[in-house]
């Protein structure tokens, strides 16, 4: 029986690197970003967003995703609007892509982002959250060229939070080395955890 893991973690803390480790170390990954950012490629996608907000989104067929981000930061209720639409299309592409999954993978980690906010633990066997220090979440930001963590993290619970309702935490402060050593221990431990049931 597949294992299914839900990742999550603070802004700026490594989910992704994270969850690029735990496919090194064997396991199935999806991240719902990226089931999300190609969400906007699907056409019925982009019509209804041309037919909310105007072609001036889908300029030559193709969804602007930098306009639909300025969009939906300056307006929550274009947001949740937004969210309305794609939410249940990234849970369908979730179950769809964990039926998929043969008997043989042993672990299958979907990387969620918003996993508590959303009250989606309980569709997962286990979650771990990945954790940071605010100087290197920080630094991290900045190499991205994206804003630091003051006023980034209205939306989602703070990490220490994430931290304490996951059921392993990863400190992602070090090498990638050390990342991978610390993935491998989390899948032992969930692995264990499950067989003690």
């Amino acid at each position: 029986m597949t294992r299914f893991i839900g990742l999550t973690g603070g802004i700026g803390a490594g989910k992704s690197e994270a969850l690029a480790a735990f496919e090194r170390a064997g396991a199935a990954v999806l991240s719902t970003d990226r089931v999300a950012h190609d969400l906007l490629d699907d056409e019925e996608v982009r019509e209804l967003l041309v037919g909310r907000w105007g072609e001036e989104v889908a300029p030559g067929g193709s969804v602007d995703r930098a306009r639909v981000a300025e969009i939906v930061f300056e307006s929550p209720e274009e947001l949740r609007w937004l969210e309305s639409q794609t939410h249940p299309r990234v849970g369908r592409a979730v179950a769809e892509w964990r039926s998929e999954l043969g008997p043989e993978v042993p672990v299958a980690v979907v990387e969620v982002p918003l996993l508590f906010e959303a009250a989606m633990e309980g569709a997962f066997d286990a979650t771990v959250a990945v954790v940071a220090a605010d100087e290197i979440r920080d630094a991290r930001l900045a190499e991205r060229g994206q804003p630091g963590l003051e006023g980034r993290e209205q939306r989602q619970l703070a990490q220490e939070e994430k931290a304490r309702r996951a059921d392993h935490v990863i400190r992602n402060d070090g090498s990638l080395e050390q990342l991978d050593r610390l993935v491998t221990e989390a899948i032992g431990e969930l692995s264990e955890a499950e067989g003690a049931r």
